[in-house]
């Protein structure tokens, strides 16, 4: 026979397995961020939407040409610093170091446990994300040939910065790992000056207080 023990031990199994299977259908099947996923694809969609039938709602140039550029800013914006991080836990920047220097940061975020991005959410993010620069670059050719010249600046506009957006996630997406290592220790080491700030400040000098102010 079998010894309370075992028995014991069993169900703990059954019951891990259980959850386990129960975790990666919620990451089939849900959508966990329905507000992030629509905005991810809204103000794409409608930078679009609107450069096709502007001409059917305003005989303004400048009114359309103002309200796709303000479209792809908010989606660019959105893009880069909400969805990415929502829907697949990538996130890019760029930062100054102490030298003056510029450099580009590639962040993957390795959460395995429900709260991660759904299968669905990031199918939905990448397919936005790569097929849009797909239909702005279509857009380029097509003013081209057709000579509406005045529209070049936008269609350039759109394609520059939606391709910067799948540019820098596709790095994160092959390189996140190691720039999140990088990042941690460059977060690291700039912690030492607030440990000697707080040194310094259990002597009483007028140090800490500008650091804290800043």
């Amino acid at each position: 026979g079998l010894s309370p023990q075992a028995l014991v031990d069993d169900t703990e199994d059954v019951s891990l397995d259980f959850g386990s299977e129960e975790e990666l259908a919620l990451r089939k099947a849900r959508i966990r961020h329905p507000l992030a996923t629509f905005f991810h694809l809204f103000f794409r969609v409608s930078g679009i939407v609107t450069y096709l039938f502007c001409d059917w709602f305003s005989n303004s140039f400048v009114s359309c040409f103002v309200t796709i550029l303000l479209l792809l800013s908010f989606d660019f914006w959105s893009v880069k610093n909400v969805t990415g991080r929502l829907l697949v836990g990538l996130h890019w920047w760029n930062q100054i170091d102490e030298d003056g220097k510029s450099h580009w940061v590639f962040e993957a975020k390795r959460v395995p446990t429900i709260a991660a991005s759904t299968e669905a959410e990031a199918r939905i993010f990448w397919f936005g994300l790569i097929i849009c620069p797909v239909i702005w670059t279509m857009f380029f050719f097509s003013t081209l040939f057709s000579l509406k010249l005045k529209w070049l600046a936008l269609v350039i506009a759109g394609i520059s910065l939606q391709t910067a957006n799948l540019y820098g996630y596709i790095h994160c997406k092959l390189g996140g790992q190691k720039a999140s290592r990088e990042t941690s220790r460059l977060f690291g080491t700039a912690d030492v000056p607030k440990r000697q700030s707080r040194r310094i400040s259990e002597d009483g000098t007028e140090e800490h207080g500008k650091t804290g102010t800043r």
